[in-house]
């Protein structure tokens, strides 16, 4: 299977019992949460969607964070990917807060891009984890230089830094699954062989090709009218380095749906199922609206999360959302797009729908 994590689509309808809860009208708690330990950020990628945030020096308090996922754990919180509007290794506390997440029940991934994943921090992340996603977005020191805006010697440090996860994990009988991204620009299209290469070479378990998406708030526009036709052609080469033990997940599904811009659904219905908290503790309803204080449920430094999920705040959020947002405005290919379509569907079926 060359998706067989399922990254180019989604795993809601792995969460039945809590979906025919929705469906019913019943209140939900998040099945998965996106969490930004930090605020701050070592790179200036060309295409970073939340330059308009100004990477603040923030970080979210270690102790209140711990309380928070042990509250999750016990509302029904399935997973916590770290990533978010910074580089989460920036925060200290990183792998301390990764062990209580699993020690509380909750699986944990990082999105992160690994110049800071050094041996020893690995070696304290990786038994807490279910899989590292690093953002490495060229095949070569200076196109990373240039897309990433940092140095060139950053390229080589990542691949040695993953090198060693990979060791670190092969040692240890570790199950952390450990994949790149590559976002597919036209600064780094000769690339994506290179980098396949490569990652294939050092023992990684997949490589993701996704495409941009701009979102309307983001400062820069480079990428603003990218189209993704031109590229498709790419796809059978770079999954030609797929092995039995190295996905190749080239989107070309995702690639078409940004192409053309099409939504099949009315409004955004997967809010109650995943949340993300930034690196100030305020909870969001949706990630693409940083910043947009319509869309911001409260802050978990002076709040349980149950408070807050159940507070007349996000009740009048998810008002707007029903009744006023316009979804033809948000994001292409947002992180809730492809669980949208499908909650749509099931909600609004089809003529002869008992016909099975």
């Amino acid at each position: 299977m060359a998706d067989r994590f399922r990254i180019d689509s989604h795993k809601l309808m792995y969460h039945l019992p809590r979906v025919a809860a929705w469906l019913e009208g019943r209140p939900v708690y998040p099945v998965s949460m996106e969490v930004s330990p930090s605020g701050s950020c070592n790179h200036r990628c060309l295409f970073c969607a939340v330059d308009y945030l100004e990477y603040q020096p923030r970080f979210l308090d270690a102790a209140v964070l711990k309380e928070r996922l042990t509250e999750l754990a016990g509302l029904g919180l399935k997973s916590v990917m770290f990533a978010g509007e910074g580089e989460p290794l920036l925060h200290r506390e990183i792998a301390g807060i990764v062990a209580h997440a699993r020690a509380a029940g909750v699986e944990s991934a990082l999105v992160s891009n690994a110049v800071l994943l050094r041996e020893e921090l690995a070696r304290a992340l990786l038994p807490g984890l279910t899989w590292v996603k690093v953002s490495c977005n060229a095949g070569t020191p200076a196109t990373y230089a240039a897309v990433h805006r940092t140095r060139p010697e950053d390229f080589e440090r990542v691949m040695a830094n993953l090198a060693a996860a990979v060791r670190i994990r092969r040692e240890g009988g570790l199950c952390c699954t450990i994949g790149i991204q590559l976002l597919l620009l036209p600064e780094n299209a000769a690339e994506v062989v290179t980098l396949a290469a490569r990652a294939r070479e050092i023992g990684l378990d997949y490589l993701v090709v996704k495409p941009y998406s701009h979102f309307d708030r983001s400062r820069t526009t480079r990428y603003r009218d990218i189209r993704y036709e031109e590229y498709r052609g790419l796809a059978a080469e770079v999954k030609s380095f797929a092995t039995a033990g190295f996905d190749v997940v080239f989107r070309e599904e995702t690639m078409r749906l940004h192409d053309e811009a099409e939504r099949t659904y009315g409004r955004c219905l997967a809010l109650p199922f995943y949340s993300y908290i930034d690196a100030g503790g305020t909870v969001w309803g949706c990630k693409e609206y940083l910043g947009d204080e319509r869309f911001a449920f409260g802050n978990i430094n002076g709040q349980s999360f149950r408070e807050i999920w159940d507070g007349p705040r996000r009740a009048a959020v998810m008002r707007f959302v029903a009744e006023e947002l316009d979804v033809r405005g948000c994001r292409t290919n947002c992180r809730l797009d492809k669980m949208n379509r499908w909650l749509w569907e099931i909600s609004h079926p089809a003529e002869h729908a008992n016909f099975i």
